[in-house]
């Protein structure tokens, strides 16, 4: 039987390769008398692909055809053992030109290989009126008379099958106590590398890295607007650079079991090879779209959004993706170690103190961002008093009587009367009474992000807040740390610097700022590819900055990170 032949020399042939192509032998002639060319189509005119599916499958659907198909998935396209894999790389060439490359297809009905980019497969299918072909890199199916890549449920199904017998070959051959770390939408494999003794005597024996040099635009990609979604470029561009979770991506870090290709953290995984890939054509993030309307419906649709709620989004669908160290799913944000909590997820102390009693009722709260009203808004306590906190310690200056971040989290952690109309029922007192709220940071995250409000709704008004906020390039949050509260005294901090401690020291790396109204506007941002280089992405567009067009710009989101993380 041929196929029982073919199978056999595709795993199990323990012969020396010759620089003849393999599969030209017995195994190809048998192939090609299954494979007839008597099966075909003859052609009147170029049709396109109804909704239903290719109507030219049909021509390949008979006699043996499952049993065909397989043994090109498995001599041809997924390749499981090594052997098969040598084959395929001598064997595969272009028949007409000699190439390996140029996306080679192999002819369903007869085996034949030939060129996609050069049209030497078209050619082929024009003269043998051969109306199907398979992509020898990716597995999927081209129709010549649809002359589109085309879905056949019956075909996936084997394409599928035929791939994870493929993986599971390679994985007890090359990878044998390692699980598979995340697969690909394109059928490739990656795997936690561990380096041979071989490859441990060359590292040891060649100490010389590669390094980064100052001018290096590795990580550097614009990405294309697919239709009002520049609030999605800049979310983008800002997790892209945030250091710990470039790190985490690049490492193959992510495991993933769910069964479709629905899964965000799979494409966030791609997306950082695509960035970091040197590739300097844009990307087009057509598939992280889709994934995000399928997950955040309130998202879908080629309306403008807002950036800060596309972010929060995107870490809801991520955390929800991921699993934590111990393999467990992120479904509870109180208790997860997965990475974006492990990166993001802060602890917001609230603490409530009765005005009888002085009792004080605390609860801590999760937190990824923190929202910080703006003077000129509708919300009370403005203007404060200035250079009372933190100002001078982050180095900021009120010269100008611009407000400051610093004016903006005192006013986030300052005390706040809730009145006679919210009055809370003490444990104390077991009644009753008025009481004073104070928010501060009981944990800070690794990645602060602090979203500026200036965008405010309400039922009389809808505009947004242009007003000017200072920001510097490096922050200390010690005085809004819930540890500093008892050296708060009539709403003043008790500056302490102490240049030794950095826990709660940041540094800038991102600004998203937005430009227009709020019925019309864009979204662009400046990131920090190295320590002081900054960069502005605008959609496709990517150009230098300066320091001072970062800190003068309007800023919208502003993202730093603890100051430990800095790399030389």
């Amino acid at each position: 039987c041929f196929f029982s032949r073919a199978q056999q020399s595709a795993d199990n042939d323990p012969g020396e390769l010759t620089s003849q192509p393999v599969w030209t032998g017995s195994v190809l002639r048998d192939l090609n008398r299954f494979l007839s060319p008597k099966r075909t189509v003859k052609p009147d005119a170029v049709t396109t692909m109804s909704p239903a599916g290719c109507p030219h499958v049909n021509s390949f659907k008979v006699d043996n055809w499952k049993q065909n198909l397989r043994v090109i998935y498995q001599c041809f396209v997924w390749s499981g053992s090594a052997e098969t894999r040598k084959r395929k790389a001598k064997s595969c060439i272009c028949h007409m030109c000699g190439a390996h490359l140029n996306r080679l297809h192999s002819c369903l009905y007869c085996v034949f290989f030939a060129c996609f980019a050069k049209k030497h497969i078209h050619e082929h299918a024009k003269s043998k009126r051969h109306n199907l072909a398979i992509d020898l890199l990716y597995g999927g199916i081209y129709c010549f008379m649809c002359q589109d890549y085309i879905y056949d449920k019956d075909m996936e199904q084997i394409a599928k099958e035929e791939q994870r017998k493929a993986w599971k070959i390679q994985g007890k051959t090359a990878f044998n106590t390692h699980t598979v770390a995340y697969t690909t939408r394109i059928g490739e494999k990656y795997s936690t590398w561990e380096p041979t003794k071989r490859e441990l005597e060359l590292l040891r024996h060649n100490p010389k890295r590669r390094r980064i040099t100052s001018n290096c635009t590795i990580g550097l990609r614009g990405l294309i607007n697919l239709g009002n979604t520049c609030f999605m470029n800049c979310i983008v561009q800002a997790l892209t650079h945030t250091p710990l979770l470039r790190d985490f991506f690049l490492s193959d870090r992510h495991k993933c079991e769910m069964q479709s290709n629905s899964c965000l953290v799979c494409e966030m995984s791609q997306l950082f090879q695509e960035f970091y890939s040197g590739h300097r054509s844009p990307h087009i993030p057509f598939r992280l779209l889709h994934l995000v309307w399928t997950h955040a419906r309130h998202l879908a649709g080629y309306e403008q959004q807002d950036a800060h709620e596309f972010l929060i989004a995107a870490l809801d669908v991520l955390h929800r993706h991921c699993k934590d160290d111990n393999g467990k799913k992120a479904n509870n944000p109180n208790h997860c170690n997965c990475i974006i909590d492990q990166i993001f997820t802060g602890g917001l102390q609230s603490d409530v103190t009765c005005q009888v009693c002085h009792g004080v009722s605390t609860t801590i709260d999760p937190f990824w961002d923190i929202s910080l009203d703006l003077p000129g808004s509708s919300t009370p306590f403005w203007p404060l008093s200035p250079g009372g906190d933190g100002s001078a310690l982050n180095g900021e200056s009120h010269t100008t009587g611009a407000t400051t971040l610093t004016d903006c989290l005192r006013r986030f952690t300052r005390p706040e009367h809730l009145g006679s109309s919210a009055k809370i029922k003490c444990s104390g007192c077991h009644s009753y009474q008025e009481s004073t709220k104070q928010l501060t940071m009981k944990k800070l995250p690794i990645v602060a992000c602090f979203h500026l409000k200036r965008f405010e709704h309400s039922a009389k008004l809808r505009r947004k807040i242009t007003t000017y906020v200072s920001f510097p390039l490096e922050l200390d949050m010690t005085p809004f740390m819930a540890s500093s509260k008892e050296s708060r005294m009539n709403g003043q901090y008790q500056q302490t610097v102490d240049p030794f401690n950095n826990d709660n020291k940041y540094s800038l790396f991102a600004v998203v700022n937005h430009q227009g109204t709020l019925e019309s506007g864009h979204y662009t941002t400046f990131i920090r590819q190295h320590k002081d280089q900054w960069f502005k992405c605008d959609d496709a567009i990517i150009t230098k900055a300066s320091i001072k067009d970062v800190l003068d710009s309007e800023g919208y989101l502003l993202f730093y990170h603890k100051q430990f993380l800095e790399y030389e």
